[in-house]
């Protein structure tokens, strides 16, 4: 009869994807996933794999809460350039909130592993895809609502925005100070005019 697990997969995940977005994943030993999950080496290989296999899935987590909530509010009825706005003055608010410089899992991702790692590396850009595909879709319907010029390129400003929120994430998490975030943020902006 096979042993029932001592803890909640879930919670450890949780606590895993905590952990490796606090210290990076290069930083964040099996000693240091052992301590924080409070699960023995042997049942955190058994459930999850190696250390990667346990990032990756920290990874996945993450995208699976957040990528969704910003498609959505992307995609509410009514004027879309508010909601463009609002999600570039969202961006700027949680990095000058954001004490402890955490930053962004992804852009995490993107700077320490992406050049030397595949896996996280498609992971990466298929959230950059999907946060590009949400504001090109949004920009269109601005430009056929009339609250862009007719001979605006939605994608185009999509992949600025795209830049600027990302480049947002990592100026933050270097120590940047809020004026230069929500300057960056509002010039970008004005493009949508």
């Amino acid at each position: 009869m096979p042993r029932t697990k001592e803890f909640d997969p879930d919670v450890a995940l949780e606590a895993a994807l905590e952990l490796f977005w606090e210290r990076g994943y290069e930083a964040t030993s099996m000693a240091d996933l052992v301590e924080r999950l409070g699960v023995a080496r042997a049942s955190i290989y058994a459930t999850f794999g190696s250390k990667h296999d346990l990032y990756v899935k920290a990874v996945d987590r993450y995208l699976r809460l957040k990528d969704p909530r910003i498609v959505e509010s992307l995609s509410q009825p009514g004027p879309v350039v508010p909601q463009v706005r609002a999600l570039v003055e969202r961006y700027v608010a949680e990095s000058v909130a954001d004490e402890r410089r955490r930053g962004c899992l992804v852009v995490n991702a993107a700077v320490e592993l992406s050049p030397v790692d595949p896996e996280v590396a498609r992971r990466v850009g298929s959230s950059w895809d999907t946060l590009e595909v949400a504001l090109t879709s949004a920009l269109f319907r601005a430009r056929a609502q009339g609250e862009l010029s007719a001979d605006s390129d939605p994608r185009a400003l999509a992949r600025l925005l795209l830049a600027v929120l990302q480049g947002i994430r990592v100026l933050a998490k270097g120590g940047s100070s809020p004026e230069r975030l929500r300057d960056a943020a509002e010039q970008a902006l004005r493009a949508l005019r």
